[in-house]
This record gives structure tokens, C-alpha cells and sequence, in this order.
């Protein structure tokens, strides 16, 4: 072994000792102590999401055991103990002060996992991933160790069925429900959302994710949609990703050789093409970081070129929940994500060039499982698309001068005239208070209100909880009622949410940006022309300045901190107030708020364009 990374067991008898009794205990053999350690690791916390982690964990333990020896044929690595880590739940937790250690979880999982990777020196992983966030911080933590590693996704849940009406369920449709009046109800369809065990079972943030993490090539590809019951995922799955495992290890294909600038703008087209998470906008700077480009909105693409892309280039293919019908498992029913990612490529959307965890290209390991053409219906053909422009837009203006906030468009249902929405400005220091609002006087919200709800966001929480508790009710009010109410926030959304509404304002309110000086009454205008976001008023220097100068007096008197700001109380929350970067730059924790960055790289482009070959009237930008 020469790579740095890696280590090996020496022979001093000090450090041997344990290693020698380790292999005896686990049933493997001693002499292959001092070969190159690999291991299977998993991610757990207390939600249905990981109930079926540890099944696999075991599994795919077994399989390293039975593939591993000193006879012909067999591999010779010494065998780790599998190893977990610990995160929360996003459904569980989403609308109450716990969710702001979601997004911090994410960064709970990579440090954990550095120092597995790092301490144990493994020369080769495969991680079996569950929820929302830990699966980000895996593979940025393989991304950073640089070795052999291979992901599996846990599994998508099963919808849920209403007994009483045969209509499929999940926990979007148990938190648009919340504001019912009737109790029963309420409870009703909470006993019946979330049947079994797997994680979130639509187009949310889970299986967007998945499905990003598949396209860059550290998934095979036919091992993301199928539902975490499927019998593969214990007896097909781990045997094979054990033989993966070994050949990577064989060749030295490493994560990096895997993700680089084309398998990083592969999966962003794609998140646009599954109507995805605005998640993935804050995941995919963080994967890009681990990977070693300082800049994922620089060295992989710019904004401009992204909405170019949203716009005119990339349609929806999946008519998939929260803002279709189906779930992942119905994708998974009909041929699964290596459909999608076939129409994608023969549309000239995605370089098929591009290495994978398989040992083939993208292209190369889509031919081989024999994708077929989409059905129509849960998948739709690239020649006659779901929806005809991307899901995802990325908006500027004097809201937004960073240029980062998010705006998920194949959720919205309405509001927007001539791609234009006017509304009223409807403030709320923090989510507790329109949650308040929304429980106990929902009827006060008007038709084009604009919510804004700040000091919510990477420092500010801190740690930038998700809103799928209030756009879930607000999505049911502007449902019964026939009006348009968006909301505006320096925090995030779950995929789960729909409607109009924006997140990853930049920068926060904590540190001063302008939705910190929006007041309630303020004309806010989103032109989607102009993929601008601003408060009429901010544009009078006056006006700007004397708002500012009372928001600095505030934070003076209040020792350096506005006095709206949620108490840290923790060593974790004070680590996210004081080192969160901005959500542009992906929200994690980095000493002095400066990413860093190990062994950086250039992101040298390739000469491959992404184009429509259905849309040949429509220039195409590198």
C-alpha cells in the first residue's frame, strides 16, 4: 500500500495484540492482520428511515466474511468490525427546535466518519445510507479519505394507504393535514402515512440525494430506487458490492477519480430532471468541497448557467410526489433511475463518459442493465417531458445578493403572472411564530402575502432547520381557500415541501443581509424573467441605510448578537453559529467561516456540452 491514506497493521505487539484478538473474536484469520483493512459502515438515528440499515450492515458484513481468506480465489484484506453513525429525523423533528441539528448532522456523520476512515486507515468501504443528511456526510468523508468506497442506499418507504378512501400516502400528506380541524382525522391519517420502515418515500430530499449520489458513479445505479424491503438489498446487493469493492481496490479507483466536474454537472442536470430537493443546492457545494473544488458554483457551474440550463435546456421527467403522483418505488416498478438517466443521456443532456463505482462509464453501465424507455406515465421521455423547464431555479436582487436562493418551480402551484409574483410582506422573527400563527389564526393570512421568516439560517438557528411543517399547512390553506400565500426564509425546505417559496435567502439575517431589514407591509417582487427576488423599499438608499443603521444599534446593544437570534445552547449549536458558511457555499462548518478544502484541484472542463437534441432552437451554453 503506498497511498497515504490507508494503514497497515505493523507487528509490534503493543498494536497487533488487539488486532490479532479482534480477528478471532469476528471469525476471520489472524494472518490477515496486516493486509489492507476494508469495512461496512452505517447510519443510524430514531426514525423509520434506518430501521432496515442495520440488516444490511450485517449482510454485507457477512459477504466481506465469506469472500474473504488466504485460499484461491478469495480476497486478502483484514475485516473491520462495521461501524454506525448517529443523526436525527428530519419527519420526526421537522417544525420544532430539535430540526435545527439536521443539517448539522450531516457534518456530525462526515466528522464521525473521518476519524473511522482516518484512524482505522480502511483501504476500502462500502456504506449502507439512510435519511436525508447522513448520506451527504458519508460520501464527503470518502471523498476526503480518498480510497476505494461504494455506496448503497438503505431504501425508499412504501406509501401508505387511507383505508377509507384507497388513496396513497406519506409524510407530506400527514403534515398537510396538520391544520384539520378534525382530530380524528388528523389521527387517522398519521396511523396510516407511514406503513413499514425505509426513508421518505417520493422525490424529497432523500431520493433526490440518492439519485445525485448514482449519477456521480458512487451508487450502481439499479441499487437506488428499489424499496428498502426489497429482498436484493440482503442477498443480490452485498455480494456484488463486495466484488466492486475488491476490483476497485484491484485497479485504485478512488472517489475522486469518480467525481470530478462532469459526474458533478451530470447529477445536478439531473436534480433539475427529477423535479428535486432544493437540497441538493446545498449538498452539492458541500460533495463538490470534499472533492476538491473550493467553488462548486465557480469550478462546476455558475449560477447563470445553471438557470440557463433550467430554462431553456432541462425538462421534468418524473411525475413524482411531492408535486406529482408516483414514489420512488413506483420508479423503481418501472425500470428505476437508470430510465431516466438513459433518456437523459441519449437527449445529449449527460456526458456518458464519465467513470462510475462499477469500473464502467456512465453510459457503459446504462447499456448494461438495459434500461428501457420510459413508460410515460411515472417517467416521461425527454421528447415529451412532465413539465417542460427544470424543476430548481436559482435567484439574485436585493434580497439576494449572493445569488443563492433557491426556488423549487416544479412545486409551485400558483401565483405566478406572466412568471411574476407582488405580494405584502408578512415578517416572523424565527418559524415558532408563524407556526403560532398558523395554529391559532390562520385566517388572518391573505391572498399574496409574502411570509418572510428569518434568523433561521446557518448561523442564525443556527444550523438552517428545514419548513416542512408551515409549507405543508400553508399549501393547505392556499389549497381551501383559492389564494396564493408564499414564504421567503434564510432556512431550507424539506423536498416534501410545495408551493411558492423560497429558501437559502443570502445572506442570512443573522449576519446582517437584507431580509433582516424587510418590515411587514414591504412590496416584495420575484421576476423569474430576471431570476430576481427584492423588496421595493431596499431600493431607496435612504431607506436601506437608515433600516441598516437600526439593525447595527440593535446588535450593538446586544453584545455583537441580534437580540432575535434563537439561544445556542449547546457546544454543537455554538459550533454552527460561530463556523457556518453560507448556504451558497453549502452550510457547513469550517474554522474562521473560510471552506477549507483538502488537496484542491483544478475542475478542468472536458469539451462536453449538454444539450437538448429535442430542442435544437435553443442555444446551449459549456
Amino acid at each position: 500500500m503506498t497511498n497515504s491514506n490507508a494503514v497497515l497493521i505493523d507487528r509490534h505487539p503493543g498494536r497487533s495484540t488487539q488486532t490479532i484478538g479482534l480477528a478471532l473474536e469476528i471469525g476471520t484469520d489472524p494472518a490477515l492482520i496486516h493486509e489492507p483493512s476494508v469495512g461496512v459502515v452505517g447510519t443510524k438515528g430514531d426514525s423509520q428511515c434506518y430501521l432496515g440499515v442495520a440488516a444490511k450492515v450485517e449482510a454485507i458484513h457477512q459477504a466481506f466474511k465469506s469472500r474473504i481468506g488466504t485460499g484461491p480465489d478469495q480476497f486478502r484484506f483484514r475485516l473491520v468490525q462495521p461501524e454506525f453513525t448517529i443523526a436525527t429525523s428530519d419527519g420526526m423533528r421537522n417544525g420544532t427546535p430539535e430540526m435545527r441539528y439536521s443539517l448539522i448532522g450531516r457534518e456530525v456523520t462526515q466528522d464521525a466518519l473521518c476519524e473511522h476512515f482516518s484512524a482505522t486507515g480502511l483501504a476500502g468501504t462500502i456504506a449502507v445510507v439512510a435519511c436525508d443528511k447522513p448520506p451527504v456526510g458519508t460520501l464527503a468523508a470518502m471523498l476526503e479519505h480518498n480510497l476505494p468506497s461504494i455506496i448503497m442506499s438503505d431504501g425508499p418507504i412504501r406509501p401508505g394507504t387511507d383505508p377509507n378512501t384507497g388513496e396513497k400516502l406519506d409524510i407530506v400528506s400527514a403534515f398537510q393535514v396538520a391544520g384539520h380541524p378534525d382530530a380524528e382525522y388528523r389521527h387517522h391519517i398519521a396511523c396510516h402515512a407511514c406503513p413499514g420502515f425505509g426513508s421518505c418515500g417520493g422525490m424529497f430530499t432523500y431520493n433526490t440525494m440518492q439519485t445525485f449520489i448514482g449519477v456521480l458513479g458512487m451508487q450502481p445505479l439499479h441499487m437506488v430506487a428499489p424499496p428498502s424491503d426489497d429482498p436484493r438489498r440482503l442477498t443480490e446487493f452485498p455480494d456484488e458490492l463486495v466484488t466492486l469493492l475488491a476490483q476497485m481496490i484491484e485497479t485504485d479507483i478512488k472517489p475522486r477519480d469518480i467525481v470530478g466536474r462532469d459526474s458533478l454537472r451530470n447529477a445536478t442536470i439531473v436534480a433539475m430532471a427529477i423535479g428535486g430537493s432544493t437540497n441538493a443546492l446545498l449538498h452539492a457545494p458541500e460533495i463538490a468541497r470534499a472533492a476538491g473544488f473550493a467553488d462548486f458554483w465557480k469550478d462546476i457551474i455558475t449560477p447563470e448557467e445553471f438557470n440557463h440550463f433550467s430554462q431553456h435546456v432541462v425538462p421534468v421527467l418524473t411525475n413524482a410526489r411531492p408535486y406529482g403522483k408516483y414514489s420512488m418505488v413506483d420508479i423503481d416498478e418501472v425500470g428505476g433511475v437508470q430510465i431516466i438517466v438513459r433518456e437523459l443521456l441519449e437527449a445529449g443532456l449527460l456526458n456518458g463518459d464519465v467513470l462510475t463505482c462499477t469500473g464502467e462509464t456512465l453510459a457503459e453501465q446504462v447499456a448494461r442493465l438495459g434500461a428501457k424507455r420510459a413508460d410515460g406515465e411515472v417517467i416521461y421521455p425527454v421528447e415529451a417531458p412532465y413539465k417542460p423547464t427544470g424543476g430548481l431555479r436559482m435567484l439574485g436582487g436585493n434580497l439576494s445578493p449572493e445569488f443563492s436562493a433557491i426556488l423549487k418551480l416544479a412545486g409551485v402551484e400558483g401565483g405566478l403572472e406572466n412568471n411574476m409574483f407582488c405580494g405584502k410582506a408578512r415578517v416572523f422573527d424565527g418559524q415558532r411564530a408563524l407556526l403560532d400563527m398558523l395554529d391559532q389564526t390562520p385566517e388572518a393570512f391573505e391572498d399574496n402575502d409574502m411570509i418572510i421568516v428569518r434568523y433561521e439560517g446557518p448561523s442564525g438557528a443556527p444550523g438552517m432547520p428545514e419548513m416542512l411543517d408551515p409549507t405543508a399547512r400553508i399549501t393547505t390553506l392556499c389549497r381551501e381557500r383559492g389564494i396564493v400565500i408564499a414564504l421567503m426564509t434564510d432556512a431550507r425546505f424539506s423536498g416534501g415541501s410545495i408551493g411558492l417559496v423560497i429558501g437559502h435567502v443570502g445572506p442570512e439575517a443573522a449576519i446582517g443581509g437584507p431580509i433582516a431589514l424587510v418590515e411587514d407591509g414591504d412590496e416584495i417582487l420575484v421576476d423569474l424573467n430576471t431570476n430576481e427576488i427584492n423588496c421595493t423599499p431596499l431600493n431607496d438608499p435612504a431607506i436601506l441605510h437608515a433600516r441598516k443603521a437600526n439593525w447595527d444599534n440593535e446588535v450593538a446593544k446586544n453584545g455583537g448578537f441580534h437580540p432575535s437570534l434563537p439561544v445556542a445552547d449547546t457546544r454543537l449549536l455554538q459550533r454552527a453559529r460561530h463556523m457556518a458558511v453560507p448556504a451558497i457555499q453549502g452550510a457547513g462548518l469550517h474554522p474562521n467561516r473560510t471552506v477549507w478544502v483538502r488537496n484542491p484541484r483544478e475542475a478542468t472542463p472536458s469539451g462536453f456540452t449538454p444539450h437538448n437534441k429535442f430542442r435544437t432552437a435553443t442555444h446551449n451554453e459549456t
